[in-house]
């Protein structure tokens, strides 16, 4: 494992931190819960072998990745860890309700203190109307003097002109967290984003650096531009791994397996391994993707549950497979779903907490004229 200076703070965080918003699940009574043993058995081995940065939040797993995440961390294993989780801003509707919900997270995590405690998913609503309007950044200040969190950031999801106005806004951010990888350069902070929160000393973390799993399986022509020397979650780790803006990048973890090869990944990355022959080829890669993807679902699941039933993001991979890899094998996916692009009622409940900020119910319709058409 490779470490990484924290900006100012004297710390040195891994380069591979444990992300727990995709842990493995199992079928219980009709209803899908973390896989406890599994996870923690995952949670555990990464720290053995040298991660010392573990990622929650309030709404993962329906609530229960921090509930997880503080069981893994007993048997010391709290001591060997920099704990990460965030504040669930948009259950706010006042100033006190800040610690009040902190005092939640620390009591499901067991604990006595955050080491990264975050401002989750900001965007300019968000922060104009929650996070100014309820003195959060001074709440914060607050909690950081109470010893209830160590460092305070926030997690970005917008434009780049919104994160340069939340970077400025706040002259002692310790740290932010992004979403970076070799597609979205150019999307959400961007990579002049990244350079700028560097410039003004703010460690920079980053998430979805494999686009939700969609970097690890690309479409057949996207995967045939990368060498194979290397997998394709290795290439696109590696694009993040080689800015020396990075402080960290954050892989949601799903199995053993994929522990096991981010752990080899991560043993042989450093900053500056690209060579400019390997950014062309990812560039390239680049420009292949976007031409071929419709619409840029992650599947973070922050849209669900759908008030109507539907499976957003599993309706979007059939969409988004009928340009990587063909109308017939996107159209059997399509089909297997109970419920249609068509079932979708216009409600835009789930346009409210998408990250990606997708109008999902303006492509739920061209969904259903594209499949119905088929």
């Amino acid at each position: 494992m490779h470490y990484r200076k924290f900006g100012n703070t004297g710390i040195e965080l891994s380069g591979l931190g444990f992300g727990a918003m995709r842990l493995p699940t199992v079928e219980q009574d009709g209803k899908t819960v973390i896989d406890e043993e599994q996870a923690i058995s995952m949670i555990r081995y990464a720290i053995d072998q040298g991660v010392n940065y573990v990622d929650t939040a309030y709404p993962y797993h329906d609530g229960q990745s921090e509930i997880l995440v503080g069981k893994a961390l007993k048997d010391g294993y709290r001591e060997k860890t920099f704990l990460a989780t965030k504040s669930p801003v948009w259950k706010i509707q006042k100033e006190e309700d800040f610690e009040k919900l902190l005092d939640e997270q620390l009591e499901k995590l067991q604990i006595d203190y955050i080491d990264f405690y975050l401002l989750h998913a900001l965007d300019k609503d968000r922060f104009e109307n929650t996070i100014l309007k309820y003195n959060l950044i001074e709440q914060m200040d607050k909690m950081k003097a109470k010893g209830k969190i160590k460092y305070m950031g926030f997690s970005f999801h917008d434009n780049a002109d919104v994160f340069r106005q939340i970077v400025d806004s706040c002259d002692h951010w310790d740290f932010c967290q992004i979403q970076f990888n070799y597609i979205d350069t150019d999307q959400q902070a961007t990579v002049e984003g990244l350079e700028y929160a560097a410039s003004r000393g703010i460690p920079v973390i980053i998430m979805e650096p494999l686009l939700g799993g969609k970097l690890a399986n690309p479409p057949k022509n996207v995967a045939a531009a990368l060498d194979p020397k290397k997998s394709p979650v290795e290439w696109a780790l590696d694009f993040v791994w080689d800015r020396p803006e990075v402080a960290l990048l954050l892989s949601g973890m799903s199995t053993p397996q994929q522990v096991e090869d981010n752990l080899v990944y991560a043993d042989r990355a450093y900053i500056g391994m690209l060579t400019d022959e390997d950014k062309e080829m990812l560039a390239n890669a680049k420009k292949i993707y976007d031409t071929m993807a419709l619409v840029s679902c992650t599947k973070c699941r922050y849209c669900m549950p759908c008030p109507n039933g539907l499976q957003i993001p599993d309706i979007f991979e059939a969409y988004n497979q009928t340009a990587s890899v063909g109308m017939e094998e996107a159209k059997k996916l399509y089909t297997s779903f109970e419920l249609k692009a068509s079932d979708c009622v216009q409600c835009r409940a789930c346009e409210v907490e998408c990250p990606q900020h997708i109008e999902i119910s303006q492509v739920m319709t061209e969904v259903d004229s594209v499949f119905s058409m088929a």
